[in-house]
């Protein structure tokens, strides 16, 4: 900004500043000032610089904040010097100053006990506390504050008389320069016309603000062009049409923290304007229909912390414009299908702490428009398949928790396109793959706080563009290989907080996407298993959490990021598996006896035993049914077959490499005659590898009791077929009633003319008939 060279009151030199200041020379600031006039003053004694008088529109006022506002403050010491600004236990008078500039000024803040801020400052006074620009420092620091006051003792005052009745903040300067910088005349910002009296009124943005002032009805008063409306924290009850007709102009109304327990139909229909409306923090157990009407240009409605109990249908069909709804903190235990009708351009829907089980698809399918969709503290268990089916447009969900929450069905997200998807504090034990499986544009996933303690190997193959995966807290155990297989663009894995010992290359499907890795809080063992992370701590982002190693004891508590490049090779090593007892163990069991074979190893880190069958089949600690793993390596078979014959192969494997031990079974079974042996092979081929051939005799039992027995059952059952065929005729030939066996037929031979027909027998002949 220029300053204007003929200004009256231009700065004057240092020593004609300090010379007035111990003279007392009464400065006069003109009326009224010119706009853009810096005024320069030397310090004075507070009843020696006099402000001009601005007349209020209310004639019996004449309060210098009437007419005049200073807009901006500066302050311009000299170097070495400093000026306190000390609030005073007081409030203050009604001028306002947004900003304070200081150049050289040290500005120290004394105690702020008892201090209440003036009701009609928008900003917060913890601003000034504190704070310390430094010698020739220029800086803005914005501070929307009272024109600074004493009693008697401050910078700037109006008639001395006046000011020994008020009541302000206190300015000490030493040997400093004030300059005002005189940039507006504004109207009132505090009480004046207009205005109720317990409220405080900024005419220019047109806001009223009342709150926390202890009413129960609306107060009297209130500009009917007001735009932004505060009665929040106070005792109203209810809301009705007659309350608001006035203020057609109203955009945004607060009712927030009061005690209304009653909106009445239409209540808000003459406010066409109103964008927001907060209703938070009330008694609201019911939102009839039309409570709503006529708000088409409702963008925000928070009816969160009331208790409402139901969303009856059509409850808001007129707010077609609505963006953004809270019904958090509720009571409710039911939406209706309905419910959600005519929120066609809802895009930010929160339903949190209430008493809902289940969540009604049908109810959502309205809502065609949602972008983000947010479900916290449910007590649901399960979703419906379809729940959010025609939510086409969902880009965010966020499930949080939900504790009874323990499984995720595949068809559960079926018909989303999301970004981002949240499952958080729920009581699922593994990742849903299935649920993920069509998700294919899914960025960001977080499923952190979930009882996850092993991540599967290619449990999250089908999310080749997540660049973003969270499991914080989840007590992960182990990531298999692969276990982040189909990763294809991961750019940041957070896994911190949980119990992982150690998180290998061979679990990512590639590294080089990699750009921050969060695995603090984990009890990791720096051995070769994650050399590949050190060989890459400089270009890793760890978010300023390294790892630190859990052991081995020569590294105990030593952070990665620590490790030198020669202490790579040194500490960050492998000891190959070696099997203890590599004796062949052959054993010999009858059909229905258990058998055991051994297998311990030695190696660092801790080698993982597992098991080959002769089937070629992958036996682990984790496998289930006849035969197992034990801990320690031990392969244990219960009620052994014939087919369990053949060659076992103990396989012990860490990040040094493998060791592999053969054991063979031999089961019998009843001895038969060598005719009756049939001649199987089983190949123990591992990896496509022929290791052993195994020759296995299954035995079939064909004694002669069993061929007595198996006739004697075919004939009972022939026989009882032939028995229940007869019986069907019998009761069929035994029909109800009587039936006549004789019946008789009278006939009588058609008359010819001729010598041959006058001579034969003429009448009637009849002959009897027998049914067999």
């Amino acid at each position: 900004m220029q300053k204007k060279e003929t200004s009256p009151l231009r700065a004057t030199e240092e020593e004609e500043g300090k010379n007035s200041f111990k003279e007392g020379v009464t400065k006069t600031i003109p009326h009224p000032p010119s706009s853009n006039e810096d005024i320069a003053l030397p310090f004075f004694p507070a009843e020696n610089v006099v402000l001009p008088f601005c007349p209020a529109e209310d004639s019996s006022s004449t309060l210098p904040c009437a007419g005049c506002r200073f807009v901006y403050l500066k302050l311009r010491g000299y170097p070495g010097r400093s000026m306190s600004i000390i609030p005073s236990p007081y409030s203050t008078m009604d001028i306002s100053l947004p900003s304070l500039l200081a150049e050289n000024i040290t500005l120290q803040s004394g105690s702020t006990k008892d201090f209440t801020p003036p009701s009609c400052l928008a900003e917060d006074w913890s601003l000034l506390v504190g704070a310390d620009l430094g010698a020739e420092l220029a800086e803005l620091l914005h501070l929307d504050l009272a024109l600074v006051l004493g009693e008697g003792r401050g910078i700037l005052s109006t008639d001395p008389n006046w000011v020994k009745k008020k009541k302000g903040m206190a300015v000490y300067p030493d040997l400093g320069l004030l300059v005002l910088l005189l940039l507006q005349i504004t109207a009132p910002v505090c009480h004046s016309q207009g205005c109720p009296q317990v409220c405080n009124c900024v005419h220019q943005r047109k806001s009223v603000n009342c709150q926390n002032k202890y009413l129960n009805s609306f107060p009297n008063g209130i500009p009917t062009d007001t735009r932004f409306l505060d009665l929040s924290r106070n005792k109203l009850r209810w809301v009705e049409h007659s309350d608001l007709e006035a203020y057609k102009h109203l955009e945004d109304l607060d009712l927030s923290e009061n005690l209304i327990s009653v909106l009445e139909p239409n209540a808000f229909s003459s406010l066409l304007k109103l964008r927001v409306l907060r209703l938070r923090a009330n008694h609201l157990k019911l939102v009839p229909m039309g409570a709503f009407s006529h708000l088409a240009n409702l963008t925000v409605l928070d009816l969160s912390g009331n208790k409402l109990v139901i969303l009856v249908d059509f409850t808001f069909q007129d707010l077609q414009r609505l963006q953004k709804l809270e019904v958090g903190d509720n009571d409710l235990v039911y939406i209706s299908n309905k419910a959600f009708l005519g929120l066609t351009g809802l895009r930010e829907l929160t339903i949190e702490r209430c008493n809902l089980t289940s969540i009604s698809g049908q109810a959502l399918s309205y809502l065609r428009g949602l972008v983000s969709l947010r479900l916290r503290y449910l007590n649901i268990a399960s979703f419906e398949e379809q729940t959010f089916h025609k939510l086409g447009g969902l880009r965010g969900l966020e499930i949080d928790h939900w504790p009874f929450l323990e499984y995720i069905s595949p068809y559960s997200f079926q018909g989303l396109n999301l970004s981002w998807l949240f499952i958080t504090n729920t009581n699922i034990t593994t990742v849903p793959t299935g649920a993920l499986r069509n998700l294919v544009h899914l960025g960001s996933l977080n499923l952190s706080h979930n009882p996850i303690s092993v991540l599967e190997s290619w449990a999250l193959r089908d999310l080749v563009n997540l660049k973003d995966l969270h499991l914080v807290g989840t007590q992960l155990m182990c990531v298999q290989p692969y276990g982040l297989g189909g990763l294809q663009q991961i750019r940041l894995l957070n896994l911190s907080n949980n119990r992982l010992v150690t998180l290998e290359e061979g679990s990512f499907q590639s590294v080089n996407t990699l750009e921050m890795l969060r695995v603090d809080g984990n009890p990791l063992f720096c051995d070769c298993r994650l050399l590949w992370v050190l060989q890459r701590r400089k270009t890793l982002n760890f978010d300023g959490k390294y790892p630190v190693c859990a052991g081995p004891v020569e590294v105990q508590g030593k952070a990665l990021g620590a490790f030198s490049d020669s202490a790579l090779l040194e500490h960050f090593t492998c000891q190959r598996p070696k099997i203890r007892n590599r004796k062949l163990q052959q054993l010999s069991a009858r059909e229905g006896q258990a058998a055991s074979f051994f297998c311990q190893a030695d190696g660092e880190p801790t080698p993982t035993i597992f098991w080959i069958s002769p089937q070629r089949r992958r036996i682990t600690t984790r496998s289930t049914g006849r035969l197992i793993v034990l801990p320690e390596g031990t392969l244990k078979i219960h009620f052994v077959q014939v087919t369990d014959s053949g060659t076992y192969i103990c396989i012990a494997s860490n990040a040094g490499g493998n060791d592999t031990y053969f054991a063979t079974l031999t089961v019998s079974g009843v001895a038969l005659d060598a005719g009756l042996l049939v001649n199987r092979t089983y190949s123990g081929d591992l990896n496509d590898t022929n290791l052993n051939d195994t020759h296995v005799f299954l035995k079939f039992t064909l004694d002669l009791k069993t061929i007595l027995i198996s006739t004697a059952m075919g004939c009972i059952t022939f026989l009882g077929v032939v028995i229940f065929c007869f019986l069907l005729l019998f009761v069929w030939s035994r029909g109800r009633g009587q039936h006549k066996n004789n019946f008789s037929v009278e006939y009588s031979f058609r008359k010819v003319d001729g010598p041959a027909a006058s001579g034969g027998q003429g009448g009637a002949r009849k002959f009897n008939m027998k049914m067999i």
